[in-house]
């Protein structure tokens, strides 16, 4: 059975850090592409970043560039996700995927065929 499993969310001030983890089982995802995704209430979820199975390429949205860092474990089912600088706008329950495909880079959000079941940033003002 495949698991992605998130951690390390909470509640920090703005200006803040928090380094959030994905702990993926069941298969051997050292193929595969990995993501980050996050979806704030009422919006859509949206793409944060990605990183290619063998970390040489990432991706990250506008957004986030400069303040998040991606990468992957030594092991390569483990996913990290370094936040700094936090805003309060940054608030979202933040989802790890995993994309076993790999037909495109980055993958598309539809493309991700395996997701965790969220964890919750909140960033205070």
């Amino acid at each position: 059975q495949v698991q992605l499993v998130e951690s390390g969310g909470g509640l920090v001030q703005a200006g803040g850090s928090l380094r959030l983890s994905c702990a993926a089982s069941g298969r051997t995802f050292s193929s595969y592409a990995m993501g980050w995704f996050r979806q704030a209430p009422g919006k859509e979820r949206e793409s944060v970043a990605a990183i290619s199975w063998s970390g040489g390429n990432t991706y990250y949205a506008d957004s986030v560039k400069g303040r998040f860092t991606i990468s992957r474990g030594s092991t390569k089912n483990m996913v990290h996700l370094q936040m700094n600088s936090l805003k309060p706008e940054d608030t979202a329950v933040y989802y790890c995927a995993a994309d076993a495909t790999g037909s495109r880079w980055p993958p598309q959000q539809y493309e991700y065929d395996y997701w965790g079941q969220g964890t919750q940033v909140t960033v205070s003002s």
